[in-house]
């Protein structure tokens, strides 16, 4: 790597998390530049030496992509001291990898994880509309007007903002299909409870194309062949085998 590029974008590629958290971990000090604490808008070349929290990063080679069929109790967090199960100690996966698109501690289903942090970085624009789709189970009775709020967009209060119009399609008395293409923290629990209703499990079955089929909690596989490459194309990124 000759040119030089933005730090952030740097420790991306490197797989350790976003360009958004690579900013966050820039900002408090924890990044060095040949021994350096780094300035936020740095930028750097392949002669850096560039540390985060001490430890020497460098960009994948070989990138690779992951389903993970995330259980509930595991915090999809690294900074969490006092987290009993992170969705990373779990995988125990020979590469360094993080997640697009997070899941909170209570809910079950789809994360995609590499150490490609151009994927990262396509899937997490919420411009880009990017699809996830859910399996969700509440506390009372899904009805007509439920379903049409929440297809056409509900007002969070917290938020300040009207979710985007999405998809949803009742699959029992008290269950629904939703497919999302924003991320919201908390979301559809969110919707929900503006709606008068809880969520009582939450279920993410897909990813833009990625699928989690039969796959079993805890249960983790390499995403290959046609379907890593549609997943790129259809992020926008240039797919190399």
């Amino acid at each position: 790597m000759a040119e030089e590029i933005r730090l952030n974008k740097y420790i991306a590629m490197c797989g350790i998390c976003s360009r958004r958290d690579a900013d966050k971990l820039i900002a408090s000090g924890k990044v060095t530049i040949n021994d350096m604490t780094a300035d936020p808008g740095s930028k750097v070349t392949g002669k850096d030496t560039v540390k985060v929290n001490g430890k020497t990063v460098k960009p994948a080679t070989v990138k690779k992509v992951y389903a993970y069929y995330k259980p509930e109790g595991v915090v999809c967090t690294e900074r969490d001291d006092h987290a009993e199960r992170k969705v990373i100690d779990e995988l125990h996966l020979p590469e360094r990898v993080t997640y697009a698109g997070r899941l909170d501690m209570n809910s079950t289903g789809l994360l995609i994880l590499t150490n490609d942090g151009d994927l990262i970085n396509a899937m997490m624009k919420g411009s880009k509309g990017h699809e996830k789709e859910y399996s969700v189970h509440v506390d009372k009775e899904v009805n007509g007007s439920f379903l049409r709020q929440m297809a056409n967009g509900v007002y969070l209060e917290e938020l300040d903002v009207t979710t985007r119009k999405c998809f949803v399609t009742k699959t029992g008395a008290k269950s629904f299909r939703i497919t999302l293409t924003q991320g919201l923290n908390r979301q559809i629990r969110r919707m929900c409870k503006a709606l008068g209703y809880n969520v009582r499990s939450l279920n993410r079955t897909r990813v833009v194309n990625i699928k989690i089929g039969d796959m079993k909690p805890g249960q983790v596989r390499e995403i290959t062949g046609r379907e890593k490459a549609i997943l790129y194309e259809k992020c926008g990124l240039k797919y190399n085998k």
